[in-house]
């Protein structure tokens, strides 16, 4: 386990699946953790619950496609717990469809979150990392953005995107002691995936050589690496994490 106390850690999209994940994992290292939302009663919620099992993780309200919102929300981070030296760039959507039968808000809406939110979070953030000369940008992708997936173009696109953003990034901070990463988790057994009807989990399952779905934890014990001073030496790779379904 990494050792990140004194570190203030933003993870978009933290208040389910893969992203709580995160947080828990990321506070159990000694980081100080805060987290979006645009669900508020959810959010609360889920605080509520990690505060019952001893983590104060810290919710702000913003839309991470609204560049404002997230220049607002990096400010109050800043304000609450300091500035920011670690961000997880886990929020994410999917509108899933055939790309004959996809509409342009459909196609708007994954880009705003997924390919728009990347930019506008990690914009508000980079140049107080350079300055501090530390920081680390985690960026979670997906196995759909390496190899594809019918019914996903947008979704596809959205997260092929995010590795590219990865290697240019990495590039441009490298000297500045700047770290930056994607993360590409497979199919995990998250709330949406486990609600898929058993049978087609079954053929899924059947697809990855592991035999079996990963899980939230282990995605978010590969973030938490990439979190610490030992990763200082890793930048602009991309970590699949997919029980050897997709092998790049």
């Amino acid at each position: 386990m990494a050792d990140l106390t004194g570190k203030v850690a933003l993870i978009t999209g933290g208040t389910g699946g893969i992203g709580a994940a995160i947080c828990l994992r990321l506070a159990t290292s000694g980081a100080r953790v805060a987290t979006n939302y645009r669900n508020e009663e959810k959010a609360r919620q889920w605080q509520t619950d990690v505060k019952a099992k001893g983590y104060d993780i810290k919710i702000y309200h913003a839309d991470v496609s609204d560049f404002d919102a997230c220049s607002n929300l990096v400010k109050n981070i800043a304000a609450d717990l300091g500035p920011i030296d670690i961000l997880v760039n886990n929020a994410g959507i999917t509108k899933d469809v055939t790309l004959r039968k996809m509409t342009k808000a459909q196609w708007d809406a994954v880009m705003k979150i997924n390919v728009d939110g990347l930019f506008n979070v990690t914009k508000q953030v980079v140049d107080g990392m350079m300055e501090r000369g530390w920081g680390r940008i985690i960026n979670i992708s997906s196995i759909n953005g390496q190899k594809g997936q019918i019914g996903q173009t947008n979704y596809s696109t959205s997260k092929a995107a995010v590795h590219g953003f990865t290697m240019a990034l990495a590039q441009e901070v490298a000297r500045k002691g700047v770290t930056v990463n994607t993360v590409s988790p497979g199919y995990i057994a998250t709330d949406m995936v486990m609600a898929v009807q058993e049978e087609i989990r079954k053929q899924i399952i059947a697809m990855i050589p592991v035999g079996r779905l990963g899980n939230v934890e282990e995605v978010a014990a590969m973030v938490d690496f990439l979190s610490s001073n030992e990763a200082g030496f890793t930048t602009g790779a991309d970590f699949s994490m997919n029980g050897g379904q997709h092998m790049m």
